[in-house]
C-alpha cells in the first residue's frame, strides 16, 4: 500500500543520533554512522523525527510501504522500559491518533504490563471491548515534525447559542460542523484517527463560500477534505490518499462536492480512481452546486 513515512538522505545525514532518540516507536537505528529506518512497520509517518535533525536529512514521502502496527511497536518498546513506552504513547496521543493509543493501551491490559498513564494523561477505563479511554485534554503547542498547522485535531464544538446584537433580537447564532483541522488533503494524515470509519465530504474548494447550507446542510457528520483539482499540485497523492483512506482508515462513504464548472470534474475523477483502485469497494455520491450555490446534481455514483 502507498503511505506517507519518513525519508533519510544519506548525503545529508551527519550520523548525529537525534532523530534516533527522538523516535519514539523504534523506526531509526544508526547504521555505520548513517540513520537507516529498519522497518515500515514502525514507522507512524508524524514525524517527530524531522524536527531533530540538524542538518534537514530526513522528510516526508508517499511511497509503498506496509501498514504501521501499534502492536509490533509495543513489542519492541515494552522491554525498554515505563519511561519509553510512555513517550511513545505520549507522542500518539499529542497527535490525537487515538485508535493507535486505544490499541496501545490495550496492548499493556492484555498483558499485565502496570504502568502508570496517568502520568501522560490517560486515565478511566480502558481496553476491551466497548471500554472508552479517557484522554484529559494537553495544552495546544508546535510540533517539532514542522508546520503546527498540520498538527491533527478534534474539535469540540459547544451548544448553538445566540448573537446578541445592539438594538434588535436574540439570533440563533450559525454553528460549525467542522469536528477536525487540518482539512486540505495534501495536509491529512490519511490514517488520522478522525478518518476511521467516518464518511468522509471530499469538498472543491468554492464550494464553503457558493453554498451558505455548506456546514448544516453537506458538512453535518462528516469528515471533510478540500481540494482543487486545477490550482493544487500533484494531484496524483490525492488519489494515493483516497485509496489509502479506504483501504487502512475504512471510510464508510465518500461525497464528491463540486462547482458546476468544469475543472472541478477532475475531483469528481481523482475520487472514481481511489475507489476503482482501492481493494475495498465503498458508496460514492456526486454533488455539483451551480455557481449560484443551487444543488443541480445529486446521484450515487
Amino acid at each position: 500500500m502507498k503511505r506517507t513515512v519518513i525519508k533519510i538522505d544519506e548525503n545529508l545525514c551527519n550520523g548525529c543520533g537525534n532523530c534516533v532518540t527522538g523516535c519514539h516507536e523504534g523506526a531509526l537505528q544508526l547504521i555505520d554512522g548513517k540513520a537507516v529506518m529498519i522497518s515500515d512497520l514502525y514507522c507512524d509517518g508524524l514525524g517527530a523525527c524531522i524536527g531533530e535533525c540538524p542538518v534537514g536529512a530526513i522528510s516526508f514521502e508517499e511511497r509503498e510501504a506496509a501498514p504501521y502496527d501499534e502492536v509490533a511497536v509495543m513489542e519492541r518498546l515494552v522491554p525498554k522500559g515505563e519511561a519509553v513506552v510512555l513517550a511513545h504513547l505520549k507522542h500518539l496521543k499529542d497527535h490525537n491518533e487515538k485508535e493507535w493509543v486505544q490499541q496501545g493501551v490495550e496492548y499493556l491490559k492484555e498483558h499485565n504490563i502496570d504502568f502508570d498513564l496517568t502520568k501522560i494523561g490517560i486515565g478511566g477505563d480502558y481496553g476491551g471491548s466497548g471500554k472508552a479511554m479517557k484522554i484529559m485534554p494537553a495544552a495546544e503547542k508546535p510540533l517539532a515534525c514542522g508546520c503546527p498547522g498540520s498538527m491533527a485535531r478534534e474539535i469540540e464544538r459547544p451548544q448553538a447559542g445566540f448573537v446578541m446584537v445592539p438594538g434588535a433580537q436574540p439570533i440563533a447564532a450559525q454553528p460549525s460542523e467542522l469536528r477536525h483541522f487540518p482539512v486540505q488533503l495534501h495536509l491529512i494524515n490519511p490514517q488520522a484517527g478522525f478518518l476511521h470509519g467516518a464518511d468522509l465530504l471530499l469538498a472543491a474548494d468554492c464550494t464553503a463560500f457558493a453554498s451558505g447550507e455548506f456546514h448544516s446542510r453537506f458538512l453535518k457528520g462528516k469528515s471533510l477534505a478540500i481540494a482543487c483539482p486545477k490550482l493544487d499540485s500533484n494531484t496524483q497523492i490525492y488519489v494515493d490518499k483516497l485509496i489509502e483512506m479506504i483501504e487502512v482508515a475504512k471510510i464508510d462513504t465518500l461525497t464528491v462536492l463540486v462547482m458546476e464548472v468544469p475543472c472541478c470534474g477532475g475531483l469528481v475523477r481523482i475520487a472514481q480512481l481511489a475507489r476503482e483502485q482501492a481493494r475495498r469497494n465503498i458508496p460514492v455520491k456526486k454533488i455539483v452546486l451551480s455557481v449560484s450555490g443551487e444543488v443541480i446534481e445529486d446521484e450515487w455514483i
